[in-house]
């Protein structure tokens, strides 16, 4: 039972059902180490040019959009990077150069990011399995707010590191 005061106010004690909560911090967990082994396992080679779900919106993507509506420079920082977590993995960091084949991996890592995110977003669909739908929307909630900013933040590097390509001398 959780009780607690919301704004002063006495809120009733609640039972949380804590099965279907293990389940899903246990799902979600699983669900996102597995999609991340399978994106570090995928060859560069698949990662090497932009696909229908990684290239450029038809609607106009731009760096101003991401840089002034979703004001992405304040908190791009507060984003982790696990490009690392498994073996033989690299942090998109340990990439900054301005030499083409820097920057042709660091797009590529930006496109694996994507797929990943991508990837583990649609678990929530899973949850409703086990779980009522108010707990299956606060899944879809968790779900956005965990991976959104992440794909925001990979697509405005993309568009970032494309207009650095174009500035090299070939």
């Amino acid at each position: 039972m959780i009780k607690g005061i919301v704004m002063g106010l006495d809120v009733p004690s609640v039972a949380l059902p804590w099965l279907p909560v293990m389940a899903c911090a246990l799902g979600w967990l699983l669900w996102s180490v597995l999609v991340g082994y399978w994106g570090h396992r995928l060859p560069l080679s698949a990662l090497a040019d932009d696909s229908c779900w990684t290239r450029p919106r038809p609607w106009g993507e731009s760096l101003t959009m991401y840089e002034q509506r979703l004001a992405i420079r304040r908190w791009k920082a507060w984003l982790p990077d696990a490009g690392d977590l498994f073996p033989g993995g690299l942090r998109k960091g340990a990439l900054i150069g301005r030499d083409r084949q820097r920057l042709e991996r660091l797009l590529a890592e930006t496109r694996r990011a994507e797929w990943v995110h991508l990837a583990i977003w649609p678990f929530w669909l899973v949850t409703a399995l086990w779980l009522p739908p108010l707990g299956v929307a606060a899944n879809l909630l968790f779900a956005t707010a965990a991976n959104l900013p992440c794909l925001w933040l990979q697509r405005y590097n993309r568009l970032r590191l494309v207009v650095l390509r174009a500035r090299l001398v070939p």
